[in-house]
């Protein structure tokens, strides 16, 4: 009869490759996914990537004021702060999952200090 506080350490090995490939699947959909943000109604658009690469940025012309470019600085700020939020957003509901870690190593733990 097997000690009942053994684990069973193929079984956790098989769980934490199985967790690793659905993150490598989760990361790869957030590299591929797009998302929005914007500034001031929507005069200044930001696109990014569900891992926060910046891709695009729209700007449409009544934002631009030749005597206030400091205004139209803030804009683009703005509205890549809101895309980087969404796209945070989207990681966390992707990773969510996968953040709770390893699985549970019951008394191995106890070997390393």
């Amino acid at each position: 009869m097997p000690d009942p506080g053994s684990f069973d350490l193929q079984g956790m090995l098989g769980q934490a490759m199985q967790m690793q490939q659905q993150m490598m699947e989760a990361q790869q959909e957030l590299e591929n996914t797009v998302v929005t943000g914007t500034a001031s109604g929507g005069l200044v658009t930001a696109r990014v990537t569900g891992t926060g690469d910046l891709v695009g940025l729209d700007i449409k012309p009544e934002a631009v004021d030749p005597e206030d470019t400091e205004l139209l600085a803030d804009l683009v700020v703005a509205a890549v702060r809101d895309a980087r939020a969404a796209a945070d957003r989207l990681a966390s509901e992707k990773m969510g999952p996968l953040g709770g870690g390893m699985p549970d190593l019951g008394n191995l733990g106890n070997l390393f200090g």
